[in-house]
């Protein structure tokens, strides 16, 4: 099946981005007064100047990524793909207000998660998954908007499967790639038809053939089993994660286990070019980002901490402001550049929080670990918990190093 919807876009890169590459170094992650270095199944990959210089395209930037890291070829491939979603999808957004368009509200059927999906979750989850699947790098994909991880090869036309599983919900799996991709495609949604910001978060983790199937997970058939075993990692075996924003700008942020990098949409070349380079947040700040209308059914230690911020008498003694877009991407966004705390912690309606471990969770707390920061559900390394499920939910709160601690101190204190 001939595939040209998402070709991929090699324009010219600024003359930064052509200068002849330095004496490849390994740029160590984050200082050892910083937040603990990511222990990720893959060694931190090598980069060199060239993937500091500010105006680098990102296919500039991942070619050079390449061929310093060989073993990284085929995941450059993969963000080739992601690369020209996220451009497809910010367009598909920024037109979504125009009557023309008709991308707007309710698609009329409900995901496996109760929840109501937006016309533009369904169409931005199509498109990833049509980008990605045809990478040919793919072992599992496994989607917000989707049910459970489906066997394409076992028997049939993978095409023709493929097919029938985008008719039934289901995810899509291509047994011969090399990585596992979660993603939400459209983190916000709800918020779209007001024009808030939006975006995609994506994680990426190695495919094991000889994953080890756990027996206590009750899948239909060996092949369901495996899939379920790739796909139900912890984030510490993850090598890659990013997300995509869009706002007033289209952003791209990646981390490869090695610092993150954001890149911005220049609209006139069609490329992504490097904007900050090796982004580190703020190790305090005096903003914090939580839906306050649920403070008062938080545990104590998470809503004594608030209490201390919003009167100045916490750990800092600076009052804090509130700043709450309620979109992941967008919070966590304005986070890692200014400094302070996102958080959606568990209450008593929901003890697990609303955001989703495996393609919200882990790949954001990826990115944060990355930049300097931490990310906890108070009591645990959120990088450290094993999905049981794959759309499990999980409480979070992430953001800066010294803010963060003093959230795990309460809960220490509290002996939670």
């Amino acid at each position: 099946m001939k595939f040209t919807a998402f070709g991929f876009l090699f324009t010219a890169s600024t003359a930064a981005a052509f200068a002849p590459a330095a004496k490849p170094f390994v740029k160590t992650s984050l200082a050892s007064t910083e937040a603990p270095v990511m222990e990720t199944k893959s060694k931190a990959p090598v980069f060199d100047e060239v993937c500091e210089t500010t105006g680098v395209t990102f296919t500039r930037f991942m070619a050079e990524v390449a061929m310093l890291n060989p073993e990284l070829s085929e995941l450059t491939t993969l963000f080739g793909a992601i690369d020209t979603s996220c451009k497809a999808i910010a367009d598909i957004v920024k037109r979504s207000q125009l009557p023309s368009s008709e991308t707007l509200g309710l698609e009329g059927e409900v995901n496996v998660q109760g929840e109501d999906q937006k016309k533009l979750d369904v169409i931005t989850n199509d498109l990833l998954k049509r980008a990605l699947r045809f990478t040919g790098k793919l072992g599992v994909l496994a989607s917000e908007e989707e049910d459970e991880p489906v066997d394409l090869v076992s028997s049939g036309n993978a095409d023709d499967k493929l097919t029938s599983t985008w008719d039934n919900k289901d995810l899509v799996v291509e047994d011969t790639g090399k990585y596992v991709c979660v993603f939400d495609p459209l983190d916000g949604s709800s918020n779209v038809d007001a024009g808030i910001p939006t975006g995609t978060i994506i994680g990426i983790y190695e495919h094991d053939e000889n994953c080890e199937v756990d027996e206590s997970i009750e899948t239909e058939d060996e092949a369901m089993a495996n899939c379920l075993a790739n796909t139900l990692q912890p984030g510490t075996k993850l090598v890659a994660g990013a997300y995509c924003l869009y706002s007033s700008s289209t952003f791209l942020v990646l981390t490869l286990g090695n610092g993150v990098y954001m890149f911005t949409l220049d609209d006139t070349i069609g490329e992504f070019v490097l904007s900050h380079p090796n982004v580190k947040i703020p190790e305090s700040s005096k903003i914090y980002s939580f839906n306050e209308a649920n403070i008062e059914k938080w545990d104590a230690p998470m809503k004594e901490t608030v209490y201390k911020w919003r009167q100045g008498t916490g750990r800092s003694g600076e009052r804090y402001s509130s700043r709450y877009i309620g979109s992941m991407v967008g919070d966590v966004h304005r986070t890692l550049l200014y400094g302070g705390v996102f958080g959606y912690p568990g209450d008593t309606k929901n003890p697990n929080g609303k955001l989703r471990l495996l393609y919200e969770g882990a790949p954001m707390s990826f990115i944060m670990e990355q930049a300097g920061g931490l990310s906890t559900t108070g009591t645990k390394r959120v990088m450290e918990i094993v999905p049981e499920q794959v759309h499990q939910r999980v409480p979070i709160v992430m953001g800066s190093k010294n803010d963060i601690q003093e959230v795990i101190d309460a809960y220490a204190a509290a002996g939670n």
